[in-house]
């Protein structure tokens, strides 16, 4: 991860990427949520459940690259599938891509994994 991001955001952009990534998140849940109580096709329902494993990855920001990768093609995906209304997956695709190339902040798991580590010399 560190190869990927040189720095993860703190202070106030790292509020507003820790926010994006809970907004995200909790929307992924929301749309699974809705896809599941009206659909038991399993072809009908594997997008939401991959949208969901990678809202919760996208809560804890754990593997943000990957999950928000993710994100965007299972979303895009969904609008390819189900074009009568597309209006939420276009913003959670959108979301997603951002996500991956900005990447997950300083609030982050991917932070305390793969960020700088300070060494105290005594």
């Amino acid at each position: 991860m560190q190869r990927l991001f040189w720095t993860f955001a703190d202070g106030w952009p790292g509020i507003g990427l820790l926010i994006q990534r809970m907004t995200t998140g909790a929307l992924l849940f929301y749309c699974a949520a809705g896809v599941l109580s009206t659909t038991s096709q399993f072809a009908g329902v594997a997008p939401s459940i991959i949208g969901v494993a990678a809202g919760v990855l996208l809560l804890f920001g754990l593997w943000t690259p990957i999950a928000g990768t993710l994100v965007a093609v299972v979303e895009i995906w969904s609008v390819l599938t189900h074009p009568t209304t597309p209006l939420v997956s276009v913003i959670l695709a959108i979301l997603g891509a951002t996500l991956a190339m900005i990447g997950p902040g300083a609030w982050s798991v991917d932070a305390r994994l793969f960020g700088r580590k300070h060494i105290n010399v005594p």
